[in-house]
């Protein structure tokens, strides 16, 4: 636990959510791809073996004191599974270099028996049951689990899937049909294991595609993968990148159990629209604030992101609006730990985080 913490994060949110009272609210920045460089390893360093996925992870926890671990299976994850290949730079997270399937003809190559056995989830799954045996009695332990659109366009390209949606739409609401069982094997094990989901999909975005082909092309897939990984017994939150304020609504009926939301969606808006049905999650600007951002920035935004969210009726968890990019200024992260702890203190006080 962290020396000016009162609770550990389990104690925290079992508090949250039982709507008790707790010493702060939690904070989850994303310190995910980060994580090597807080721990003195490059990227590549960092996902070259579970041990070092894990003890980053575990390194970042014992530095912040944030209320969550994310293991980095990441957006990638899947289309890996299904034979789509990535580069290896040294300090950068991985691209897709070459797709699994570069035409419609081939959706039957896609072996869903795959899934698990690639080294690359090997690894992640091997990186979560280090973290869930060693942290497990105080912090817990998420995955970063790529969505259904997002792990589709890794698969086959992303122009082709979005001409697809056009052109050939029975052919992509089969691989969305793929991709989604596919998704529901990879879940299983994560779950088993200790681990919570955490569903991002940045392709689903407003800012890629519309709100009437989220709807057709990725809500239904969602909400059958929510469905089952709370039949199994899990649970997680739901996150898409950029502007989502259009399909607020309807990514929270997709059954997710908390929703995070980026920079680009206003929290008070999105309190009023789902704040009654789910925590919300977010969103200090990963870049303008975090990467290029100064600790008095931080600082302010934590409080703007307060201001606009403390009060949400099933409460609210203090957090970045997406991933903190690799080259940002460290101290920001020790910045926003730190504001949490100053401003969002229980019981709270809004003059902790006025203006």
């Amino acid at each position: 636990m962290h020396k000016d913490d009162q609770m550990t994060p389990n104690e925290r949110l079992a508090a949250f959510f039982a709507g008790k009272e707790f010493d702060r609210l939690p904070a989850m920045p994303f310190v995910v791809t980060v994580a090597g460089r807080v721990c003195g390893m490059t990227h590549r360093e960092k996902r070259s073996s579970a041990k070092n996925q894990a003890g980053c992870q575990i390194g970042c926890y014992e530095k912040y004191g944030h209320d969550a671990l994310t293991v980095e299976w990441g957006l990638h994850g899947l289309a890996m599974s299904f034979g789509s290949e990535t580069n290896d730079p040294e300090d950068a997270v991985p691209a897709v270099v070459k797709y699994a399937i570069d035409d419609w003809d081939q959706l039957d190559q896609l072996d869903i028996d795959k899934v698990t056995r690639h080294p690359w989830y090997q690894l992640n799954l091997e990186a979560l049951k280090i973290c869930v045996d060693k942290m497990s009695g105080e912090v817990g332990t998420n995955i970063s689990f790529p969505g259904p659109f997002t792990s589709a366009s890794d698969i086959i390209s992303i122009n082709k899937l979005l001409r697809g949606i056009a052109k050939h739409p029975d052919k992509v609401h089969r691989l969305m049909s793929i991709v989604t069982e596919a998704l529901k094997v990879a879940a299983k094990p994560f779950v088993e294991n200790g681990g919570g989901i955490f569903l991002c999909d940045p392709i689903a975005s407003g800012n890629v595609i519309s709100p009437a082909h989220y709807r057709e092309f990725v809500k239904p897939y969602t909400t059958d993968l929510w469905n089952y990984i709370h039949s199994i017994g899990g649970a997680g939150g739901y996150h898409i990148c950029g502007d989502t304020n259009a399909i607020t609504v309807d990514m929270v009926e997709t059954g997710c159990d908390m929703l995070s939301v980026d920079h680009a969606v206003n929290l008070a808006d999105a309190k009023k629209l789902v704040g009654s049905k789910v925590p919300i999650i977010g969103n200090v600007d990963p870049i303008n604030t975090m990467m290029l951002g100064t600790t008095e920035d931080v600082s302010n935004e934590v409080k703007l992101d307060l201001r606009q969210c403390y009060d949400n009726p099933c409460g609210y968890i203090v957090s970045t609006g997406c991933d903190i990019p690799l080259n940002g200024p460290l101290e920001n992260i020790d910045a926003f730990m730190n504001a949490v702890r100053t401003c969002a203190k229980y019981p709270l006080d809004p003059s902790n985080f006025s203006e």
